[in-house]
């Protein structure tokens, strides 16, 4: 395959051409800003609930889901609002979504988390953890139930994306409905974070601030890569000839 063809696959996937679709800077501007929303609300809403009570857990994992809901409606057309290094390095494993734009993604996303928390720290100084995810149990307790969460959430989202693409009516819905509902089951054991930038933005801020334990954070980058990944090869095998085919990769991707 060509690198022409390469790229006429990637705008078939994803449902764009190459003179309409985003430049990468303003798809990671999109994911940076698309994260910082997750992080801003879903840790605020974490905070407030330890502060005040007024949430409940129900409210908090509701934040989530919401949160990412209204991410998907407004940033999908731009960058498909990944907001999670886990989702894009899953759509790159399952051939959707071309390489060279994988690290791009994965910093803004991290950036957003970051500044996100560190605006979180300036309205709540003082607090104990900035939402910090942490094991309610063992490491590795949390470290499965993060893989098989994030695997489930995976699994929809392959399901409606188009292509590599948080778009679409019911994409916000389904998408956001299964971070609220996974929130509420695994919130109370590991936190649910689903999404590595999620935990090391509040864990990089508290640590910085003196206010935060990292001895549990790699749970959160690799259990929920994990799953995000064991999500590719159970979707093809669940839609066979059905499933969108994957990018032949060129040697730059």
């Amino acid at each position: 395959m060509t690198a022409a063809d390469a790229r006429a696959a990637i705008a078939a996937e994803s449902g764009s051409s190459d003179a309409t679709a985003p430049a990468t800077w303003r798809a990671a501007l999109a994911e940076a800003l698309g994260t910082f929303a997750l992080v801003f609300a879903g840790t605020g809403a974490v905070v407030v609930e330890a502060q005040t009570g007024a949430l409940g857990h129900v409210g908090v994992a509701l934040t989530f889901g919401l949160v990412v809901m209204a991410a998907i409606y407004a940033v999908g057309e731009v960058s498909g609002d990944h907001i999670n290094p886990a989702v894009t390095v899953a759509f790159w494993a399952s051939g959707r979504f071309p390489g060279a734009r994988v690290w791009p993604y994965v910093a803004a996303q991290v950036a957003g988390a970051l500044v996100a928390s560190v605006v979180v720290a300036l309205l709540f100084p003082g607090v104990a953890t900035l939402g910090q995810t942490v094991p309610a149990g063992t490491a590795l307790q949390s470290l499965g139930l993060e893989a098989v969460l994030t695997s489930l959430l995976m699994f929809v989202i392959l399901g409606v994306a188009v292509g590599a693409r948080e778009v679409g009516l019911l994409a916000g819905v389904a998408i956001g409905g299964v971070v609220a509902f996974e929130a509420m089951m695994g919130g109370p054991i590991s936190g649910a974070s689903m999404n590595p930038a999620r935990s090391l933005g509040p864990a990089l801020v508290g640590l910085a601030t003196g206010t935060s334990d990292p001895s549990s954070l790699w749970v959160y980058l690799v259990g929920p890569v994990a799953g995000a990944l064991l999500a590719v090869p159970a979707y093809r095998a669940v839609y066979g000839d059905r499933a969108p085919h994957p990018l032949v990769r060129t040697a730059a991707q």
